[in-house]
């Protein structure tokens, strides 16, 4: 069971991790093109935009889940601007953490890991100060059913050719997951479940040092 968590962990922190070496220093447009909204399909986006920026910081629950359907568990703690901790429950020994500039994907028991820039992963519209949907991503679709909203949006700075997927609970008024695209298709959900917003955070909890020779460029 451990060998299988860690397998899946790690497809999530090379997804990440894959997305921001090859998107850094080559921020090309996304060459997707963006739907006709209608009227009742730019409310629904504005309240997932409306929410992300009404909040400095959250915390909360999460359960990750590959496209296998493997899944295991952590806490989410988010500080803007840029900094984001995904912090699994053993016997993970893997942490995912932002500090503002670099996003660190660490093994705490042997010290090491990798670091990308930030700016080049899809986490940067979750973590930026403040993010207007509209003129930062090309909207591939908005669904409504069952009371949840589902907005794809790719990042205009990502050539890549993957997206975000996000997932908002209209009735909880909050949001509800998040998916990740790679530009081969693979898919990494992450549920959320007791957020809390404007908590008090350690900062010291978005810094992390690892062992490596050198950092990304």
């Amino acid at each position: 069971m451990e060998k299988i968590m860690l397998k899946l962990l790690k497809i999530f922190a090379v997804t990440i991790f894959t997305l921001g070496v090859l998107s850094s220093g080559a921020f090309a447009a996304n060459k997707k093109q963006s739907i006709t909204l209608s009227e009742e399909q730019r409310a629904s986006l504005q309240k997932i935009n409306t929410f992300i920026n009404s909040f400095q910081t959250l915390r909360g629950d999460f359960v990750q889940i590959s496209d296998k359907g493997q899944s295991v568990k952590g806490v989410l703690m988010l500080s803007k601007p840029g900094k984001i901790r995904f912090d699994y429950a053993p016997p993970s020994p893997l942490l995912i953490v932002s500090d503002g500039k670099w996003l660190t994907i660490k093994n705490k028991v042997k010290e090491r890991g990798d670091q990308v820039p930030l700016r080049s992963t899809p986490l940067r519209l979750i973590v930026a100060p403040s993010i207007d949907l509209f003129a930062e991503t090309t909207v591939l679709s908005v669904e409504e059913a069952d009371g949840l909203t589902s907005v794809a949006l790719a990042d205009k700075k990502d050539a890549l050719g993957g997206h975000i997927v996000l997932v908002y609970d209209n009735i909880q008024d909050t949001l509800q997951q998040w998916i990740i695209v790679d530009g081969k298709g693979r898919r990494t959900t992450v549920q959320f479940a007791n957020l809390e917003k404007d908590v008090q955070l350690n900062q010291k909890l978005f810094l992390e040092t690892i062992k490596r020779k050198e950092k990304l460029p």
